[in-house]
This record gives C-alpha cells, sequence and structure tokens, in this order.
C-alpha cells in the first residue's frame, strides 16, 4: 500500500468507504436472529377448539381447520438470504421480498434515523450517493440490531460491488476516478478474504438446503399441562350403604405432555403421554358417593396405574381437500373428535389453552357424547360451505383387543353423526346429533363400563347381566353469545336402549349454562349450570337393572354447578367450584350431596 497516491481526495474516499463498514457493522440490517420466519404447522378446527379425550383429561390441540392455508406457530423458521435484506442498485438489484422494502432514495424515508443520530451523516451517504442500503416495509432501518459475519460480509460485498460499478461507468460526479482506482485496488488486495467469505456462505447454504431435505418435521411443538386438585365431600351419603361419606380433605394432581408435529403445514401428529392420581368423587359406584353423579371432569383412568407416565393419545389429521378434515387415532374417541369440534360448549369445555373448563364431566358434555369411550377409530369432517359443517365418526373403545367381543369391528363401538351450523360472526350456533353404539355383554370401557354414559344415576349405567347392549341417541345443543361478558349454552338428549333378549328402556338429559367472560377480571371467567343428568325415564317390564324388573329412575335429580376462573398470567389460572347434586342417585330419600373443587393448573 505504500506505493498508493494518497492525497485528501483519496482519504476523504475511503473515509467513506469506512462510513460504509461502520453502518454496516452498528447498522446492520437484521440479525439472523430477527430475520423473519416461515412457519407451518397446525391451528385450530376453530379459535376455542376443545380438547381431546385423553384418559379423561383435558389436554390441549393445535388442530387444523377446515381450510388449506397454512397456519404459524413460532416454531422452527427458515433463515432470510442476506441478499433479500441489502438492496443493491442499480445492476444487481432485486425485488424486495418477506418484510424488506424496496430501495429508499433519502434518509429521511426511514423513521427511527433522526438528523441527531451520530450516523446519521453516513446513512445519507450511503443512501443517497451510492443507493446500497434499503429499508423494512414499516419505513424503519432498525438500526441497533446485532450483526453477524456473514451480514458483514455480505454487505461489504455489497457496498464494493456498487463501487465496481462506478469504476466500470467512469462515474466522475461521485468521487475521481484516480480515487475508484485506489479502491478497487484495496478490493484487489482484500479479495482473498471476500471470496472465504463467499465460499462459507455458499457452504452454509448448501448446509442448510440438505437439512431442509433430510429433517424429519421443522413443526413439533411441546405442550405441557399439569394440575393440582383439592377437593372435598362438604355433605351427603354414600346412594348405596345410605351412611354418610368422610369428609376428607384431599391434594391430587395430573400431568401431560403433548407433541403436536407438522409434515407438510396441513397436518398434525399428536402424541399425548400423561399421568397422575386424581380419583373423582363418583368416577364409579364404587367410589366415595357410590353413584356417577356429580363426577369431576379432572380423574385418572380407573384402568391404569396411579402415578405412572403411560402414552395417553395418538392422533394424526390431514385435509385430503381444502374442506375436509380426516382424523385416524389411535386412542381417543370420536366425541372428542367430532362431538367436540365446535365445540357447541365452548366455555364448559374448551381448549387448555383458553382454561375454560367446568368442574363436572356432566357441564361439560351431553349424553350423546358420553357413550363414547377412549380408543381407536377415525372421524371426518366436511365443510358445507362457511357455515355448515358435518361429521362422522367410528370408535371402538376396545378395538385393541383382539379377544372375542373385542376388537376394532365385532366388540364395543360408537358410531356418530353431526350437523352444526355457524352463523356469520359465529356468536350462535347449533348443533343436531346422532350416536348408535352398541356393547356386547360383559365388556368394559375405560370409564369402567360397559355401556351408558358413566355419568348420571346408576341404572342408565347399568346393563342385563349376560346380554348386550343397543342403544339410538339424539342430542340437539345450541349456544349463543348473548354481548362479551355474557353467553348462554344448552341441549336436550334422548337416548333409546335395547338390552337383547329382554326389552327396552329409554334415558334423558338436559342443561342450561351460564358463562361471564371477563368477569370483575380481564381473562377470568365464572360459569352456572343446571341440568339434570342422565337417568331412566322409563323401562319395559323385561328389564331389570337392579332397582326390580320394569323400574326406572323413580325421582329426578338435579345438577346445580357453578365455578370461577381466575388467570394468574398467562400460563396459570385457579379454578374454585362448587357442585349440588339434589336427591342423588335419582332418589329423594338420599340426602343432597354437596361438593368442593379447587383446580390450579400450570401451563407450559
Amino acid at each position: 500500500m505504500s506505493n498508493f497516491r494518497w492525497n485528501y481526495r483519496c482519504i476523504l474516499f475511503l473515509l467513506s468507504l469506512l462510513d460504509i463498514l461502520t453502518i454496516l457493522v452498528c447498522y446492520p440490517a437484521k440479525s439472523q436472529a430477527e430475520l423473519p420466519k416461515y412457519n407451518a404447522s397446525t391451528a385450530e378446527v376453530e379459535v376455542k377448539k376443545p380438547p381431546e379425550a385423553v384418559v379423561n383429561q383435558t389436554v390441549e390441540t393445535s388442530i387444523a381447520p377446515l381450510s388449506s392455508e397454512k397456519a404459524t406457530n413460532n416454531i422452527t423458521g427458515a433463515v432470510t438470504p442476506v441478499s433479500q435484506l441489502l438492496e443493491i442498485a442499480p445492476r444487481t438489484r432485486k425485488k424486495a421480498t418477506n418484510n424488506v422494502a424496496g430501495q429508499v432514495t433519502s434518509v429521511s424515508q426511514l423513521s427511527d434515523i433522526k438528523p441527531t443520530d451520530w450516523a446519521f451523516q453516513a446513512l445519507q451517504s450511503l443512501i443517497e450517493r451510492y443507493g446500497v442500503i434499503a429499508g423494512y416495509t414499516d419505513s424503519t432501518f432498525k438500526g441497533n440490531r446485532a450483526l453477524t459475519r456473514y451480514e458483514f460480509a455480505a454487505g461489504l460485498n455489497a457496498a464494493l460491488d456498487r463501487l465496481n460499478e462506478l469504476i466500470a461507468t467512469s462515474t466522475t460526479d461521485l468521487v475521481k476516478r484516480e480515487d475508484l482506482d485506489t479502491i478497487k485496488k484495496l478490493q484487489e488486495q482484500f479479495s482473498p478474504e471476500l471470496a472465504q467469505f463467499r465460499r462459507r456462505l455458499d457452504t452454509l447454504e448448501t448446509r442448510t438446503a440438505k437439512l431442509e431435505a433430510t429433517q424429519f418435521t421443522t413443526t413439533t411443538k411441546l405442550i405441557g399441562r399439569g394440575q393440582i386438585v383439592i377437593g372435598s365431600v362438604l355433605e351427603g351419603n354414600n346412594v348405596l350403604t345410605k351412611k354418610p361419606a368422610a369428609h376428607n380433605i384431599t391434594l391430587q394432581g395430573s400431568t401431560s405432555l403433548r407433541l403436536n408435529t407438522s409434515f407438510n403445514g396441513k397436518d398434525s401428529l399428536g402424541i399425548t403421554l400423561g399421568g397422575g392420581n386424581i380419583e373423582s368423587l363418583g368416577q364409579t359406584r364404587a367410589g366415595l358417593l357410590g353413584t356417577f353423579e356429580g363426577r369431576t371432569a379432572d380423574n385418572s383412568s380407573i384402568t391404569f396405574a396411579r402415578n405412572q407416565i403411560l402414552l395417553s393419545g395418538v392422533r394424526y389429521r390431514f385435509l385430503p381437500y381444502p374442506n375436509t378434515q380426516v382424523n385416524i387415532y389411535a386412542l381417543s374417541d370420536g366425541a372428542s373428535e367430532i362431538g367436540l369440534s365446535g365445540p357447541i360448549n365452548p366455555y364448559f369445555e374448551s381448549s387448555s389453552a383458553t382454561g375454560a373448563n367446568g368442574i363436572s364431566r356432566f357441564s361439560r358434555r351431553s349424553l350423546v357424547y358420553n357413550y363414547g369411550d377412549s380408543g381407536p377409530g377415525i372421524a371426518i369432517l366436511q365443510g358445507l360451505g362457511k357455515q355448515v359443517q358435518f361429521g362422522i365418526a367410528y370408535s371402538a373403545p376396545n378395538g385393541n383387543n383382539p379377544i372375542p367381543n373385542n376388537g376394532l369391528f365385532t366388540g364395543r363401538y360408537l358410531a356418530l353423526a353431526q350437523l352444526i351450523y355457524y352463523s356469520s360472526n359465529r356468536n350462535f350456533r347449533v348443533a343436531a346429533t346422532y350416536v348408535n353404539t352398541y356393547s356386547p355383554a360383559n365388556t368394559r370401557g375405560l370409564s369402567g363400563t360397559n355401556f351408558g354414559p358413566a355419568v348420571g344415576s346408576n341404572l342408565v349405567n347399568s346393563t342385563v347381566a349376560g346380554a348386550g347392549t343397543v342403544a339410538n341417541l339424539y342430542g340437539l345443543q345450541a349456544f349463543y353469545q348473548i354481548n362479551p361478558k355474557l353467553a348462554i349454552n344448552g341441549w336436550v338428549s334422548y337416548g333409546a336402549h335395547r338390552y337383547l333378549g329382554h326389552g327396552d328402556g329409554e334415558a334423558m338429559d338436559w342443561a342450561v349454562g351460564l358463562a361471564f367472560p371477563d368477569l370483575f377480571s380481564e381473562g377470568a371467567l365464572g360459569g352456572f349450570l343446571v341440568g339434570m343428568e342422565p337417568k331412566i325415564i322409563s323401562l319395559t317390564k323385561g328389564v331389570n337393572l337392579g332397582a326390580g324388573a320394569g323400574q326406572a329412575d323413580k325421582d329426578t335429580s338435579l345438577h346445580v354447578e357453578a365455578f370461577y376462573q381466575y388467570k394468574i398470567g398467562d400460563n396459570i389460572e385457579v379454578t374454585p367450584g362448587l357442585i349440588w347434586i339434589t336427591a342423588p342417585d335419582s332418589d329423594v330419600s338420599n340426602p343432597d350431596s354437596l361438593f368442593a373443587w379447587v383446580r390450579t393448573v400450570f401451563r407450559f
């Protein structure tokens, strides 16, 4: 460099080059950590997608809607090439992409650059004299971002390419020709370093392309959920022993880990691991109250050991057509895959992301959904325009068991069909549901019954020993968001049972619920529900379910429930609630029962 001819013009021009390098070091276009991300994952069937029933525990799902559009979940992003972030004018000018704007012509077009900034004059020179700086679509330069070595190399190369253009065109209005010759010699002297940077960039692009071509998936999301519950019976008897139930306070918990994976942005593979030790107050007849009535929704499966982590859900969903969704599940149920895809009852059973859940199983689901049980099956949802959805599902609770009277098609099954209508603004919806179900004699599912809704009276969950049971179930459910602070929902269900070789029976339930979003606090939720849990309203004389031949439930039991969900930040919520059952087991001779439940949920 000692042979170079130095004069004041050379020094000024070299300072300009140093200005370029200074701007690239201190005001880079954008670091790779901040680059725009491409995300392809799954979205919700609806904004408030309900949880999939996994061993009777609520677990968040992230399922694509009936649309072929890709959603985002900010899991993995493809790095935007640096060449898209620097606009090189005019010979190598490219169309701006992502969030990079076109070449700005004046520094005043960048809203975050002020005349008092120490680099203002350098930026002004680079933009207005040389045209080597591009802004972003929001008219900012974002000069406070960190700079990577690769961005430095690309920026240096962009500046030198621009200088090469000036040399090639013999531009004299910006600098003297002899100064350009000096810079050209400087570029030649540093060409090995620039070549090394180019090789490293090429190697990086090659490795990135290889990883993208061979990686398993770019969109796996881990969703964790843990909960702690405190519960106690406050009043009431065991309906079988007629003795007062123990009033002991319990502290229990459960957890679930869910992996949601998308392979092409239009599908979702959900794998759930879970376990816990929560004992529902009304989960079985052998429980504290001797009845299924008032059964709490937070409970562990009675067929799995407590405090063990088990595979509790496997489901794959994909969109063969833009308005068609197919769900194949090895462990789930048709009610979750179809019946709750709306959901019809969003404030009492919704996704764990919103955390809107009632205390009891009854408050979440009507009779038509409760005869299902976790097992393998398939469900198909078809959009009929923007406001109507039709779905069908087939589930076999014991479909994984090859012994007689079990299996996918020779054992217990549930076939469901549902038609849902949504108003254009989604504040009203109504669904008509039909279910056909069959259970061979002497079989049992995860809920502990071989037939029946696993809520309600003991008779509605009973069968005739040694006989198979068939049922046709009909349900009508509706929801209306009156205003942002008030919503109402309700349902009525009817079930026609046939106890093969013995006779028939009829079952029924109904409920009306009120929800109060943002009650007392933003993000909070108040809920109140009253209804009649499923019960047998009539039996033919040839059927004896344990109360005598032809003897149905003789009285009406009412379920009254209230809860208040309070959010502590975005990931913790506490939900205290009370459940009051009048005439338990549909028998007025049984004193009312009352129990309290406090659920705390942690999401991560």
